[in-house]
């Protein structure tokens, strides 16, 4: 894994270094879970993590099928029997910040449509270092453990669990008839090792000249996975429940009474949980865990908040392999200060200027640092930093380096501040700046050597058109003996330079007809949204490429929608902004780029080298929403407009803002006004939200 800040990753970088990630990550999970070895740090770990993140975010159409945001855990080991969840174990989202327990709190209102002073109540966790596990009880009796394995299929842990002494096997009832227990109850939380018996359990292995273990949560996983039940008994474990999977009745309406439940049926849970009413109180309580981490029995690593009311959890759901409403907060990871060298300003494919601290290398969380991006002029100028300053750098949260602050009392005395460049440079054009955007560009587009390289390199990418053997460095080579200027060059790289290429040292024949073969291929046909997001427009990822091509299905359709759109008062327009994901500011980008003469001659004369396919929609299964678009109008009675739109997508629907003869339902709430005068004069299918509901419930899984 490389330093360079995400934002100057190229495509080929981050396709590469995204491998590299799926690779080591999975390793490290193998060695974690399944061997209980961890080979890195939770600071490296997560520094990983969110590296990951981070590079896939920028990159959406990069993301790999064996992607470790696609994973929890790791897979079961072949050692023990496996057990398939019920309901998947999944893991938590992250944050770092106080800002961030704000934000959470902010989505949480907003996702649920609750005002500002409506209650909202959160149960903060601390967060254990051990190992998950599950207990499934039927009447009361403990019958099966499991670990969490890869969030679907775990390990049969059952004679393990039953070792601990913590574990209670018979869940016992205040109520004599035990009415108040679930029939079927699975119980989850985490085992873990006090610091007190993990030193105990080192001294006794250093003594015997065995294993000594790294620390308590290696102690507890290794412990608890043994083969042999019996060493597991003869390891002082502990566990604490936190949570439930499958359950036949929930008797409980919030997730503070369902703990005191369990804590009343024999099941530990954790002391130093408690209700918080207000974000103030989270984060009070974070920074009193923090203060008291050291002292306590057991090692954890941040805190858990999670929604207290059962009716919110159900209505938030899940996203990806997490709950909404949940989130961990992990304690901050190490910083290191180092002084910064040289600001670099670099330029990217849309022409972007980003500015690049060069720092005197330093090891920071387990990883040698020596570039942090500075993202824009105004951070700059915020966190008033200048070469020379000696920094604080860190890497947590956003996993790119960062510069935290200045430690001003050691500022060089000669010092200046940075001024940022006026003119781009690589090419020397202007630099602009639109009035609400942080960002700067360089006004030179095309001609910008910068730009033209990088968007050469993405036109041909894998992601893109996929042409092979034409990698980053022979687009460069090609680039600067002007053999390729702009994407139609490419196609006509073998009539023109063929026989130049076939003499270059490193060539030849097979290589150039490999090359030569693949562009051929791209000619004779290539999806629509392959091509949209070959074009490089700002904005334009590989989903968005998508959802234009699902709606508009031509190049000629999408050309001459986008022309009558350029009229912001046109249907066109109206249509444009309204597709779900699209809206005002990419369908500027989009309207921009077609705007511009030279953009509408090269697209045009593309157009002539390259067969463009229309756009197939995916086959139709018994789903009623999947591949149709819905409109929603209205308040609706129970559902939050956040709420509805998830559900649909989550359907395969799309989500439009206005009704056209395009659109195939509308779902009315209060006050529905145009929206429903409209779907009726064009004879469209209106639903209420019950109807709704009940169709999202009703269609075939």
């Amino acid at each position: 894994m490389t330093d360079t800040p995400v934002a100057l990753l190229t495509e080929l970088e981050a396709a590469a270094e995204l491998a590299f990630l799926a690779k080591k990550m999975a390793e490290l999970d193998e060695a974690y879970y399944q061997n209980d070895e961890p080979l890195a740090t939770d600071a490296e770990y997560d520094a990983f993590k969110r590296r990951n993140e981070a590079i896939e975010k920028r990159f959406p159409h990069l993301v790999r099928p064996d992607s470790p945001s696609k994973k929890v855990g790791a897979k079961a080991s072949d050692d023990f029997e496996k057990v398939t969840h019920s309901v998947p174990m999944l893991s938590l989202a992250n944050i770092f910040s106080y800002e961030e327990i704000d934000e959470f709190v902010d989505r949480i209102r907003r996702f649920l449509g609750l005002p500002d002073g409506a209650a909202l109540e959160f149960m903060a966790e601390p967060k254990l270092d051990g190992l998950s596990f599950s207990a499934l009880y039927i009447n009361g009796k403990f019958v099966r453990g499991a670990t969490r394995g890869d969030g679907s299929v775990g390990e049969d842990i059952t004679e393990n669990l039953k070792m601990i002494q913590d574990l209670p096997q018979t869940l016992h009832s205040a109520d004599l008839l035990g009415n108040d227990i679930p029939e079927r109850l699975e119980i989850r939380g985490e085992v873990f090792m006090n610091k007190a018996d993990f030193f105990a359990l080192n001294e006794a292995q250093a003594a015997k000249g065995k294993k000594v273990f790294a620390n308590p949560r290696n102690a507890a996983a290794g412990s608890l996975r043994q083969l042999d039940p019996r060493i597991t008994r003869d390891r002082r474990l502990s566990l604490f429940g936190y949570t439930f999977g499958e359950v036949s009745e929930e008797k409980w309406s919030t997730h503070s009474e369902y703990l005191e439940k369990i804590k009343s049926w024999g099941f530990p849970v954790n002391p130093e949980n408690r209700l918080c009413k207000t974000p103030q109180d989270i984060a009070a309580y974070f920074t009193s865990l923090g203060e008291r981490r050291s002292s306590l029995a057991c090692d954890i690593d941040g805190a858990v908040y999670k929604v207290n009311r059962r009716d919110y959890q159900e209505r938030l759901g899940y996203i990806a392999r997490s709950p909404r409403w949940a989130i961990a907060h992990k304690f901050p990871a190490e910083q290191a200060q180092t002084v910064l060298k040289d600001i670099r300003v670099q330029v990217g494919r849309t022409g972007v200027l980003t500015p690049v601290a060069d720092l005197e290398p330093v090891n920071v969380g387990g990883v040698m640092v020596s570039h942090a991006t500075l993202h824009n002029e105004d951070e700059i100028k915020r966190k008033d930093i200048r070469v020379g300053d000696l920094v604080v750098v860190q890497r947590a949260g956003d996993v790119i380096p960062q510069i935290v602050r200045v430690v001003l009392e050691k500022r060089p005395e000669k010092s200046v501040p940075f001024v940022f460049p006026k003119k781009c440079p690589v090419c020397g054009s202007h630099v602009v700046r639109d009035m609400d955007q942080a960002a700067q560009r360089c006004s030179g587009g095309l001609v910008c050597p910068a730009q033209a390289v990088e968007q050469l390199k993405h036109f041909v990418s894998r992601d893109a058109l996929n042409i092979e053997g034409f990698g980053a460095k022979n687009v460069a080579f090609f680039f600067e003996r002007g053999w390729i200027k702009t994407p139609g060059d490419v196609f006509e790289l073998e009539k023109k330079y063929g026989a130049d290429i076939r003499k270059l040292e490193g060539w030849g024949d097979k290589s150039a007809d490999k090359l030569f073969s693949s562009i051929r291929k791209v000619q004779s046909g290539v999806g629509l949204d392959k091509f949209l997001f070959a074009l490089g427009i700002p904005q334009i990822g590989q989903a968005t490429a998508r959802l234009l091509a699902a709606h508009y299905l031509s190049m000629a359709e999408l050309t001459a929608q986008i022309d009558a759109a350029q009229d912001r008062e046109s249907e066109a327009y109206q249509t444009l902004t309204a597709i779900e994901s699209i809206g005002v500011v990419v369908a500027q980008e989009l309207l921009d780029f077609f705007a511009e003469d030279h953009n509408c001659r090269e697209v045009a004369r593309l157009l002539t080298l390259i067969q463009v396919n229309d756009f197939v929609p995916p086959k139709q299964d018994d789903n009623p929403f999947a591949g149709k678009t819905v409109v929603f109008t209205g308040t609706l009675p129970t559902l939050t407009r956040s709420e509805a739109k998830a559900k649909a997508m989550a359907l395969g629907a799309k989500v439009a803002g206005s009704v056209s003869k395009k659109t195939d339902y509308v779902i009315l709430g209060a006050d529905a006004g145009s929206k429903a005068k409209k779907a009726q004069e064009l004879g469209i299918q209106t639903l209420s939200e019950d109807e709704f509901i009940a169709l999202c419930n009703n269609q075939k899984q």
